[in-house]
């Protein structure tokens, strides 16, 4: 069972993102607050959900929580930045838009910046360890797949319709035979060592 929270009778933020790894779109990141109740026996980590969990979850979250909000920063931030740096900056965008501000972060991984003079903590594997971290990866992976299934209309010869923008071979060849798209990410090169491992 996913703990409720790293500290007790503070108002805490759970904070995650989702396409760090991707070679196109946006790093989107999430930001949760829920309920000292909340409770929902399908909750965990996103990437150990169903598309269909992952949705149902979605509604069930924005639904009952005290507050939540979504923040990105996109492939330009990411190649203008790094997307250690990027991915921190769609947090605080997060963070920033929350209703009520938080008095403790928990953030999945192992690196953050001070937001505000808010007290947090990284957690490497929090997504799987603290509820409002695994609510945030769920938000964040939802709203980022709707974002790159919108870019498929536009540029279907990627097939980020199923792919989101991962390194898959699929991916990969259609970058080499088409070239990159205003939506890749400039700093993620494909060397011909990845092409043989990775995809």
């Amino acid at each position: 069972m996913l703990r409720r929270s790293f500290k007790t009778d503070v108002i805490e933020a759970g904070c995650d993102e989702a396409g760090r790894g991707c070679l196109a779109g946006p790093v989107v990141a999430a930001a949760v607050i829920l309920p000292e109740d909340f409770y929902h026996p399908m909750l965990n980590d996103s990437k150990k959900l169903t598309a269909a969990r992952r949705d149902l979850l979605r509604d069930e979250i924005e639904r009952v929580a005290v507050a939540s909000a979504i923040g990105l920063a996109d492939n330009m931030e990411i190649d203008s930045l790094n997307i250690l740096n990027a991915s921190i900056l769609a947090m605080h965008r997060a963070l920033s838009k929350l209703c009520l501000n938080p008095e403790h972060i928990i953030i999945d991984g192992n690196r953050f910046k001070n937001f505000k003079n808010i007290p947090h903590t990284c957690i490497v594997r929090g997504d799987s360890l603290y509820m409002s971290i695994a609510a945030a990866s769920i938000l964040a992976k939802t709203y980022r797949d709707e974002i790159m299934i919108e870019l498929h209309g536009k540029y279907p010869l990627y097939g980020w319709n199923s792919n989101k923008g991962y390194p898959t071979r699929m991916h990969a060849h259609a970058i080499q035979v088409n070239g990159m798209t205003p939506y890749h990410r400039r700093s993620f090169k494909l060397k011909p060592r990845q092409l043989i491992i990775r995809f």
